[in-house]
């Protein structure tokens, strides 16, 4: 795992062995940034299901100003620690769920430019059903919405087996597909 861009471009990410944490592959990294190109300068940060903090601390290499990075795992969260670390840099970690997250930093009237997650991917949705996963829960979630900045953007990343339903207040911006994940660049449709 390396940053694909930026000032840290080629720098190493550790990252936990075994299947505890999938973090978005390079490519996908890499088709993301070029698709937001010098938006992302100055912006500000939540990484939701963080895992290592891959997104965000591509973010910081390409030029945004402040991070937030959200995972459950405390286990993961030390690997965003050293991370940001080994790259001189600061980010704020917040150990715990990322709908909890959400809904704090709501209350706490804290606002981004760019929310991005890449959450534990659902399962396929059957015929007629609606996604139960996390992807969707975002989605469903108006704290989301409420710590987003009107120009800013969400990334949500999902499988195509996920039949995950873009309804109001989102309004589908992007969508970039890479084998069978899906990323979605959603904006708040006013």
């Amino acid at each position: 795992m390396r940053i694909t861009g930026g000032q840290w471009a080629g720098r190493i990410l550790t990252v936990p062995p075994g299947l505890g944490v999938r973090p978005t592959p390079d490519k996908v990294r890499q088709a993301i940034f070029n698709s937001l190109g010098p938006w992302i300068l100055d912006c500000s940060v939540l990484e939701l299901f963080a895992g290592t903090g891959t997104l965000s601390l591509e973010c910081l290499s390409r030029g945004a100003a402040t991070a937030v990075c959200v995972e459950k795992s405390s286990k993961h969260a030390s690997y965003i620690r050293r991370n940001t670390k080994a790259l001189e840099t600061n980010i704020e970690i917040r150990v715990q769920c990322a709908l909890r997250a959400v809904k704090q930093l709501a209350e706490a009237n804290r606002t981004f430019d760019f929310i991005c997650a890449d959450p534990p991917y659902g399962d396929k949705t059957a015929p007629g059903k609606r996604s139960e996963s996390w992807a969707q829960k975002l989605l469903d979630e108006p704290a989301v919405g409420e710590v987003l900045n009107p120009e800013g953007r969400l990334l949500i990343g999902h499988t195509k087996r996920d039949a995950v339903e873009i309804t109001p207040p989102w309004a589908e911006h992007k969508t970039l597909k890479h084998g069978d994940t899906w990323i979605r660049v959603l904006t708040v449709n006013v």
